[in-house]
């Protein structure tokens, strides 16, 4: 009996000591949360203290340069509106500008609140290259679709001479210009080839000269034809009085006397006028016994007469 009741007490104290030692292991597991929790709330409060001036002033920064590129932007469309710029154009010059603003922007707050922005500009300097070497030849179309939309070295309707090809000016594209020739063919040109290249505007002045070289034969007299084309210019009213019409002399050629005929008419009278007086001088001078001589080769035959013996 005692035996057994030593047993109990021995079990019972066996269990009281667990019981103990779990306890205390339950108030070391909360005092370490409680002091995690106290460390990890006076980092917060450390960092939230030092870094509330920079994040303030990145986000003023960040409001305020937002607004800024916003009235930017509408200084910019105006401009563009002033200097009378194509609508679309003006738009996405407006947008591109806007953007990139925005981007610059956006990198400046982040350098303010420490983050590194090296590996992102070389990121986007790599793209963008990447970018512009893959489109270069879009990229050059768009930058001389831009250049003749500001500049505008021609408009819809003009009648241009660029890249070989002559024609009115149909549409004007961002990338291209669209020209309709003079027996109604559609010819698209890239506008960099337009931008960087010669070109000639017919339509940019109200009047134009009218050049017509005509020969005479050598017997025929010169102050006779001179007079027969001038009483032509005087009844044709398209034909302007100032600057004076001329008639010359203009070579000495092998067959004929090469007149040179000039006169100014209005621009859009230019090619009528210039068919009418073709056909006007021929008639004029078949009527007045003028002859316009084709080209000739005097050919002498020598005779040998010791040959013909």
């Amino acid at each position: 009996m005692r035996i057994e009741f030593s047993g109990q007490e021995t079990g019972a104290a066996t269990t009281a000591g667990g019981g103990t030692g779990e306890a205390a292991a339950s108030a070391a597991s909360g005092t370490d949360v409680t002091s995690w929790m106290n460390t990890a709330g006076t980092q917060f409060v450390d960092l939230a203290v030092g870094y509330a001036p920079r994040v303030g002033l990145a986000l003023v920064v960040l409001v305020v340069g937002w607004m800024v590129i916003g009235i930017l932007r509408r200084g910019i469309n105006r401009v563009l509106g002033m200097r009378q710029v194509d609508v679309t154009v003006g738009n996405f010059l407006g947008s591109l500008a806007s953007v990139a603003l925005k981007v610059m922007l956006l990198l400046s707050v982040a350098g303010m609140l420490g983050v590194e922005v090296t590996s992102f500009i070389a990121i986007l300097s790599a793209a963008t290259l990447a970018i512009g070497m893959a489109l270069k030849g879009t990229l050059s179309n768009f930058a001389g679709g831009v250049s003749v939309m500001l500049f505008r070295p021609y408009k819809v309707g003009d009648f241009i001479t660029g890249s070989g090809q002559s024609g009115s000016v149909k549409a004007i594209h961002i990338f291209n210009t669209v020209l309709t020739t003079g027996d109604n063919q559609t010819v698209i040109i890239p506008n960099n080839s337009i931008s960087t290249g010669v070109l000639v505007n017919s339509s940019t002045q109200p009047t134009r000269r009218i050049q017509i070289d005509v020969g005479i034969g050598y017997e025929d007299d010169i102050d006779e034809a001179r007079k027969v084309v001038m009483d032509l210019i005087a009844k044709d009213d398209r034909v302007h009085a100032e600057p004076a019409p001329m008639v010359v002399v203009g070579n000495l050629g092998a067959s004929s006397v090469d007149l040179v005929i000039r006169f100014w008419v209005d621009a859009g009278d230019f090619w009528p006028t210039k068919f009418d007086f073709n056909e006007n001088v021929k008639k004029a001078f078949d009527a007045a016994g003028i002859n316009i001589p084709y080209p000739q080769q005097v050919v002498h035959h020598v005779r040998d007469d010791a040959a013909a013996s």
